[in-house]
């Protein structure tokens, strides 16, 4: 089979997480549209690249992060790994909410949206669709060096990268209202992606299966969140992003 159509394969096996959850939003018919969808996975999947560029600059001066001598690892992980690609997709979204906000101003209404669904359900919503885009284009390129991983890493980051991007995306919303909350939801995302990183290396048998369940356990409280959200069950409406 030639590259490209081993890229192909690899970009469609990525891409199945986002069909679940695309499918999974039409079937519930929440009021999410398919604009709002396709933009909010395109800032996931763009988020990749700044992320790798500060990975970079950390490499480059990792004397810093292994200062710390045998907590330099640790440093590595939840630094050099889980930030920057959280501070990444925190970026994107940030820019994503404000195209939004434009665009609905000079529409003059927000058709998107449902007097009963707060904000913080929508970007929660959009940071999720961003998590699984940026597990896209990442679990495509793992594939492409580990083939052999390629099921695992698709199904497991991608659950991880969904999860904290709820997070990023209910930070942002929650940023100018509750700032404490928000710097709290955005550190939750960087501690669960660096527990799930730093349990993969560990190595052994048990490790990877907690890793497993951490990713798997903060999904479930996303789309617990987004579902309850959807139906217009937060705790509190807030004006919309």
């Amino acid at each position: 089979m030639s590259g490209f159509g081993v890229l192909f394969i690899l970009l469609f096996i990525s891409s199945i997480p986002a069909i679940a959850v695309f499918t999974w939003f039409r079937l519930a018919r929440y009021p999410f549209s398919l604009p709002r969808f396709s933009f909010s996975l395109l800032a996931g999947a763009v988020a990749v690249f700044p992320a790798l560029l500060l990975q970079s600059i950390f490499t480059a001066r990792s004397e810093i992060l292994y200062a710390a001598g045998k907590w330099g690892i640790t440093a590595d992980i939840f630094v050099r790994i889980a930030f920057t690609e959280e501070f990444s997709r925190l970026i994107m979204l940030i820019i994503l909410f404000s195209a939004i906000r434009w665009f609905n101003s000079t529409r003059q209404r927000d058709s998107d949206l449902s007097v009963n669904i707060s904000a913080d359900t929508m970007a929660s919503a959009s940071g999720l669709i961003a998590g699984l885009g940026f597990a896209i284009l990442e679990s495509a390129a793992y594939g492409a060096s580990n083939p052999d991983n390629t099921l695992l890493r698709t199904f497991t980051a991608a659950l991880l990268h969904g999860a904290c991007g709820f997070r990023a995306g209910s930070a942002v919303a929650l940023f100018t209202e509750r700032p404490i909350q928000a710097i709290f939801r955005f550190l939750s995302a960087v501690v669960i992606h660096g527990i799930y990183n730093f349990m993969l290396i560990i190595g052994g048998f048990f490790p990877p299966i907690a890793a497993i369940l951490i990713a798997i356990s903060a999904l479930a409280t996303a789309v617990l969140a987004i579902h309850n959200g959807m139906k217009g069950e937060d705790a509190y409406n807030e004006p919309h992003a």
